[in-house]
C-alpha cells in the first residue's frame, strides 16, 4: 500500500481519519481543487500571508496573498506523488464540456505563483511559473539512477519564493 510505504518512511500524511477518509474517496476533480486551496490557504497564512479570495471561479487564479505591500495572484494544483516518485506540474488548463476536453496553456502573466498541493505529503509546494517553460518536476523521492544535476527537490519549494 502506497500509504503505508510513505508513512514508514516517516513522510508527514493526512492523519487525521476523517481527513484521510475523505482524500481516499475523492473522485471529482472540482472536490480535490477546494481541498488544495484550503491547504494553500493555510499554508500560505502561516507563513504570514493575508489571503483574499475571488467572488468568481472564472478569475485565471484561485486566490490572491498579500504581504509586505505585495500582491500575488496564486493558482493551486492539487497533484499526486507519480510513480518516478515525482510531482509533474504543467502551465496549462484543462476542461470539459459537451464539446469534449481541453487543454491551453497558462498565461504566465496572469498568475504570479503556482502553489502545489500535494496530499501524498500533505504538503504545498511554490513555485514561479516565469521561471519554467511548459512543465516542471519536483523531486520528492530522489531518482532511482542517482541523478543529483538539475533534480528540483520538492522540499526546496515549500516556501513562498
Amino acid at each position: 500500500n502506497k500509504l503505508r510505504r510513505w508513512q514508514s518512511r516517516g513522510n508527514r500524511w493526512l492523519t487525521h481519519p476523517k481527513v484521510l477518509t475523505y482524500y481516499r474517496g475523492m473522485h471529482h476533480t472540482k472536490e480535490k481543487g477546494d481541498l488544495g486551496v484550503l491547504k494553500a490557504q493555510l499554508d500560505m497564512y502561516e507563513q504570514g500571508y493575508t489571503i483574499l479570495n475571488p467572488v468568481t471561479e472564472h478569475a485565471p487564479f484561485d486566490l490572491v496573498a498579500y504581504k509586505d505591500k505585495q500582491f500575488w495572484r496564486v493558482q493551486v494544483k492539487f497533484k499526486s506523488v507519480d510513480k518516478t516518485g515525482g510531482i509533474t506540474v504543467h502551465f496549462r488548463s484543462c476542461w470539459a464540456d459537451k464539446n469534449g476536453t481541453h487543454m491551453q496553456q497558462v498565461d504566465k502573466n496572469e498568475i504570479d505563483l503556482y502553489c502545489v498541493y500535494c496530499p501524498d505529503t500533505d504538503e504545498c509546494y511554490y513555485l514561479d511559473p516565469k521561471s519554467y517553460k511548459r512543465s516542471v518536476t519536483l523531486r520528492v523521492e530522489a531518482p532511482r539512477n542517482n541523478q543529483l544535476r538539475h533534480v528540483k527537490l520538492a522540499t526546496d519549494f515549500r516556501r513562498v519564493p
